[in-house]
């Protein structure tokens, strides 16, 4: 049954609300969920759908974790709003990495970036406010938007910008009912990086038309070649008192399963977020937080060495994408996302099915090839495909070997 028809029935008729009832599954999720099912049932199927890093978390973050596990002040109940000790870490950390000053009283630390996105836009947004997100855009972000209330309002760039929206797009999409930008550099899905120029110009808008901006910051230390990080309230610090920055464990230290998160932004709307976090969750686990608390503590070795990773394979994938005639991939700044164009594929036959659309393909790579990749619609641009390459690189190699010798078969 579809959301409308669901919104459409009286109280008693409906089984499921029909504000939850208009969410859509994760996609990324959904299709690294079909490839492990596939592989389990003995499928040799290479996943380039789950963005999360394949190395382990370092050792000393395990071990501050099995040291928590220990700690009676760990089995109790604490501060719904995270541990003093890493709120405090999280704003030194804030200010090493990217300049930007904060205090503890700043900082709420929650269940992942999910829950800092959901809880910030659910304080800060009220019916039918509207929140401005270039796309192709990350899949929850609509979702948690709309889940709080606001209504998305997409703003489209694709590969002849590099993936870049420009303030002219910006303001054209603005109305009265504007009241929030997303805005995300490193991007998910596409791995682009806007400049310090570029962020300048976006922030400097924002302000003079008094619009909040929730600015994504999770890919932060994942930049290449001459591409650099540049945190949006601290070169327009004019933002500092409407914006909130998200961020989080998970890419910088391989932490996607141990679920930390954390937004920072003015002293009102954290509080506010955190009084949400505490009926919603409490506390984030403390086993979780302390570990957290090692990673934010110390070095970035860590990451020093899977960047260097990454930067080999996004090279490697771009260039055996591009040898696909129908495909074209710019090359990714940030992140560890290819995200190319496949319009010049679809409605041509591949193994007697003609996919109208990248849905149709992907499901095609899948069944044929054997590969698991995330079609554009989930990111709001049909005819396109995301491809996360962190993964191994022989299995990198192999399935782009595997997808180059299917699309060859196009016609």
């Amino acid at each position: 049954m579809t959301a409308a028809n669901t919104a459409s029935q009286s109280p008693t008729e409906r089984r499921v609300s029909a504000r939850v009832g208009a969410i859509s599954e994760s996609a990324t999720l959904a299709v690294d969920a079909k490839a492990k099912a596939l592989k389990a049932a003995g499928r040799p199927v290479i996943g380039f759908g789950a963005g999360e890093p394949d190395f382990p978390t370092p050792d000393y973050i395990v071990e501050a974790a099995i040291a928590a596990c220990t700690n009676p002040t760990y089995h109790r109940y604490t501060p719904a709003g995270g541990l003093p000790e890493l709120k405090a870490a999280i704003a030194a950390k804030t200010a090493r990495d990217s300049g930007y000053e904060v205090e503890p009283a700043q900082v709420l630390v929650t269940n992942g970036g999910k829950q800092a996105i959901y809880e910030s836009f659910a304080a800060l947004l009220d019916p039918g406010d509207e929140v401005i997100v270039p796309t192709p855009y990350w899949t929850t972000y609509p979702e948690s938007i709309q889940l709080a209330g606001g209504v998305p309002v997409d703003v489209i760039a694709d590969e002849t910008t590099g993936y870049r929206v420009s303030v002219e797009q910006l303001e054209a999409a603005r109305t009265p009912r504007t009241k929030v930008l997303l805005f995300v550099s490193p991007s998910n899905p596409t791995g682009a990086v806007y400049s310090r120029e570029q962020v300048e110009a976006i922030g400097r808008w924002a302000a003079e038309h008094g619009l909040w901006v929730l600015t994504d910051e999770i890919y932060e230390h994942l930049v290449y070649g001459t591409a650099e990080f540049h945190s949006l309230p601290v070169v327009v610090p004019e933002l500092r008192d409407k914006c909130v920055v998200v961020n989080g464990v998970a890419k910088t230290y391989a932490m996607t399963g141990w679920r930390v998160g954390w937004a920072i932004g003015p002293k009102d709307v954290i509080k506010a977020a955190a009084n949400l976090q505490s009926h919603a969750t409490s506390n984030v686990s403390n086993v979780a937080q302390a570990a957290a608390l090692a990673a934010v503590s110390g070095d970035l070795d860590a990451v020093a060495k899977m960047r260097e990773a990454f930067d080999r394979r996004r090279k490697t994938i771009v260039r055996m994408l591009n040898e696909i005639e129908g495909v074209e991939c710019p090359e990714p700044e940030g992140a560890f996302y290819a995200y190319p164009s496949v319009k010049g594929l679809l409605g041509k036959e591949i193994r007697g099915r003609r996919p109208a659309n990248s849905v149709e393909l992907a499901e095609v790579i899948l069944e044929e090839a054997e590969v698991a990749v995330v079609p554009g619609e989930a990111f709001g641009t049909p005819g396109y495909l995301r491809l996360s390459y962190a993964l191994g690189d022989e299995d990198l190699v192999e399935g782009v070997s595997r997808m180059q010798k299917l699309l060859a078969e196009a016609q």
